[in-house]
C-alpha cells in the first residue's frame, strides 16, 4: 500500500442526472454525445491528479429520463477514445452484470485495459429498472435477490478469464519461432448456477494484472456484493454520521470474508457549493434548490420505483404507502425514500423536494470545504470522494480553490506516483492464479524430492580433497 492520501475521481456525466442541469450557460447541450467534451474534462482532472474518471450507465429509458440519460455514448467505447487523450488518470465504466455475458465483459474490460496500459476499472451493477427487462427479450426483470447471486458468479468468471494468459506466455522470440508458451495458456472451464464458460480468453493480462473492480452496493445484498467482490465502493450518505456507520459496517464485512480492509477503498459522491463566505454559498445552495421544478421532481423521485408516476397522488397528502413497489428495483434507494418519509412524516410534496433538493454537507468557503472532507478522510467516514462535474464553473472553482488547501497539508498527493489505476489506489496487483499455482507445485516437488547422500570425504563442490 502507498502513502495513504484522500483518493478523488470525477463523474462525468455531460448535461447531467438532474432535469435542470443541461440548462447551465457554460454547458454544450450536446455534451453527452460530444467526445471532446469528454476528453477536455478528463484531461482537466488528470491535471488535479485525480485518481479515475467514472462513466455512469444504465440499459433503460423513458421520455421523462434525465436529460444525460435520454441520449449518453456507451461507456466502454467512450472510455477508450478517452484513454487515447490522457496517460496517468483511471477510467472507470459501469457494465450490468443482468444482461450481459462474462466473456464479452472480460473482452472489452481486457482491451480498455491494455488500451490504457493498465487503468481500467470496472463498475458492477445489477440494473434496477425493471424496465430494461423488455430490451433484452425479457418478459420479466431479474429478481433482485438472484440478480446478485448472478452478479457474483459474472464477476468469478470474468476474474478466471483475466487470467487465461500467464504474464510470461509469450516468449515472441523470432529466431526460434516460438510466440506462445503453450503450457502457460489455460482455459477456465466454468460451469455454475447462471454461466457456462470454456475460455480461455484471447488476451493477455495487463501491467496492473486485472482491471479495478467496483460496486455501488446500497442495500443488504448490494453491501454484502461489494464487501466480496469490490476494490472500490461508489456510496450514497447524506452525512458524516450515515458515511461513518456505512464505512464501518463494509470493512466489517470484508474481514468477515478474509479480506485486508485496506483494499476496499470508498468513494460518497462531493456535490460541493463554493463561494467566498459560508454565508454566500449556503445563499447560491438555496437559489439552485429554488428553481427546481415540481413537475421534474416527481420525476426524479419515480426513477428508483422503476419510474413510478407519482403525480396521480394527492401532493399534500402523506406519502402513499407503495407496498412492495421498488424492492426489485434500485432497492437500497427505494427503501431509503420510504422510511424518511415515514420516520419524518412528510407529504409527498415535501418528499419530492427533500430528495430533489438533497442538500450537501459541503457547502461554505474553500476552507470550510476543505476542512469538511479533510474531517471525513481522517475520522473514518471516507477514503476518497467522487466529484459530479454539474457545471465547469463549480468543477473549476473545486479544482482551483478548494484542492491548493487539501494539497498543501498533504492530504492529497501533489503529482502522480504511478501510472496505473492499481497504483493510484494502493492495491496490490492481482497474481496469475495459474502461476501461484504452478509455482506452489514446483516447491512441493523440490521439498519432497530425496537428496543426495553426502559422501565423507567430499567437499560441497563435490572435490575429492
Amino acid at each position: 500500500m502507498s502513502d495513504r492520501y484522500l483518493k478523488l475521481g470525477a463523474i462525468l456525466s455531460g448535461v447531467g442526472t438532474t432535469q435542470n442541469g443541461w440548462r447551465h450557460p457554460d454547458l454544450p447541450g450536446d455534451a453527452s454525445i460530444d467526445i471532446d467534451w469528454f476528453c477536455e474534462n478528463a484531461r482537466k482532472a488528470e491535471a488535479a491528479k485525480f485518481d479515475l474518471v467514472f462513466i455512469v450507465d444504465s440499459p433503460y429509458i423513458t421520455a421523462d429520463s434525465a436529460p444525460h440519460f435520454l441520449n449518453r455514448l456507451e461507456p466502454l467505447t467512450l472510455l477508450s477514445a478517452v484513454a487515447t487523450a490522457t496517460s496517468h488518470i483511471g477510467l472507470v465504466a459501469t457494465v450490468t452484470t443482468s444482461y450481459t455475458e462474462p466473456y464479452n465483459v472480460a473482452r472489452q474490460f481486457g482491451s480498455l485495459d491494455l488500451i490504457s496500459r493498465g487503468r481500467a476499472g470496472w463498475n458492477v451493477v445489477t440494473t434496477g429498472l425493471e424496465g430494461a427487462a423488455g430490451n433484452y427479450g425479457r418478459e420479466e426483470h431479474i429478481d433482485h435477490s438472484v440478480r446478485y447471486r448472478r452478479a457474483a458468479e459474472h464477476v468469478a468468471v470474468v476474474q478466471g478469464l483475466w487470467d487465461s494468459y500467464e504474464d510470461d506466455a509469450f516468449p515472441r522470440d523470432k529466431q526460434s519461432g516460438v510466440f506462445l508458451d503453450k503450457g502457460k495458456l489455460h482455459p477456465l472451464n466454468h460451469r455454475g448456477e447462471f454461466f457456462s464458460v470454456r475460455g480461455p480468453l484471447n488476451l493477455s493480462r495487463s501491467r496492473q494484472g486485472q482491471p479495478v473492480i467496483f460496486q455501488a452496493g446500497t442495500s443488504e445484498e448490494g453491501r454484502d456484493l461489494a464487501a466480496r467482490i469490490a476494490n472500490g465502493i461508489y456510496s450514497n450518505e447524506e452525512t458524516f454520521e450515515e458515511a461513518q456507520d456505512y464505512y464501518r459496517d463494509i470493512k466489517r464485512r470484508a474481514v468477515a470474508y478474509g479480506r485486508d480492509p485496506n483494499e476496499i477503498l470508498i468513494f460518497p459522491g462531493l456535490v460541493p457549493v463554493v463561494a467566498d463566505t459560508d454565508a454566500q454559498a449556503r445563499a447560491r445552495e438555496e437559489e439552485i434548490n429554488g428553481k427546481l421544478d415540481l413537475k421534474k421532481a416527481l420525476v426524479q423521485l419515480g426513477r428508483p420505483f422503476n419510474y413510478h408516476d407519482f403525480s396521480q397522488y394527492p401532493l399534500d397528502a402523506p406519502f402513499p404507502d407503495l407496498g412492495d413497489l421498488g424492492l426489485n428495483g434500485y432497492r437500497g434507494a427505494a427503501d431509503r425514500i420510504k422510511r424518511v418519509a415515514r420516520e419524518e412524516k412528510l407529504s409527498l410534496r415535501e418528499t419530492a423536494w427533500r430528495f430533489a433538493a438533497r442538500r450537501s454537507p459541503f457547502v461554505g468557503s474553500p476552507l470550510t470545504i476543505a476542512n469538511e472532507m479533510e474531517r471525513w478522510f481522517r475520522e473514518g467516514a471516507v477514503d476518497g470522494f467522487n466529484f459530479r462535474i454539474s457545471s465547469p464553473t463549480d468543477f473549476d472553482e473545486f479544482l482551483n480553490r478548494v484542492l491548493p488547501i487539501l494539497r498543501e497539508r498533504g492530504v492529497i498527493r501533489r503529482d502522480y506516483e504511478h501510472d496505473t489505476l492499481r497504483g493510484h489506489l494502493g492495491l496490490p496487483i492481482p497474481p496469475n492464479r495459474y502461476t501461484v499455482l504452478r509455482v506452489s507445485r514446483e516447491r512441493a516437488v523440490r521439498t519432497e524430492s530425496p537428496r543426495e547422500p553426502f559422501s565423507v570425504g567430499a567437499s560441497a563442490s563435490g572435490d575429492i580433497e
